[in-house]
């Protein structure tokens, strides 16, 4: 085992059995439209206030192309969602994450698991190198789940986004496949 998969979360421990990682289905549109309008979750987004159901289910019926997009459930109600978008041509060893926990259940490892199983996919099954993503300067959970799974920041972006009023700051960050 290498250094790195020592200090890395388990990414193949199984789950119990009132918690399911899958991909999203059409059917969630409603359910995801609840969680992305949650204030703490949205907090974390781009995303603004107010998204409409026919929203959602319009970017889930056209994911694009190499798109992974997962749901993680605690006795059958969506928790967290977590999305993969591959890049192409020069880049196309590289994707981007982005991901929210239900504000009721941050705090509670549905992120890890969540990212867990992504980072996998991404490392097992879909020859991923190089794993980007954002985040708000200000998100420290989000921040040390991401450096868990050896993410490091490569980057300040100043401005970033627009949130409640203010221009915030975010990280570049990105981990590359051991």
């Amino acid at each position: 085992m290498s250094e790195n998969e020592e200090n890395e979360p388990s990414r193949r421990a199984s789950l119990p059995e009132d918690i399911l990682v899958r991909s999203v289905r059409l059917s969630d549109a409603e359910e995801l439209t609840d969680l992305m309008n949650l204030p703490g979750y949205r907090a974390g987004t781009l995303r603004p206030p107010y998204q409409r159901v026919e929203e959602v289910r319009k970017n889930m019926e056209n994911p694009s192309p190499g798109a992974l997009n997962l749901v993680v459930t605690l006795d059958g109600k969506i928790v967290g969602n977590c999305g993969l978008h591959r890049l192409g041509g020069r880049r196309q060893h590289v994707a981007s994450v982005g991901m929210g926990v239900h504000d009721d259940f941050t705090g509670r490892g549905f992120g890890r698991i969540l990212l867990g199983a992504m980072v996998g996919a991404a490392d097992d099954w879909l020859d991923v190198k190089r794993l980007e993503l954002t985040v708000y300067t200000d998100n420290d959970a989000a921040i040390g789940l991401y450096e868990k799974f050896g993410f490091e920041r490569e980057g300040l972006l100043r401005a970033f986004g627009f949130r409640s009023g203010e221009y915030v700051d975010a990280y570049t960050m990105a981990r590359l496949r051991p």
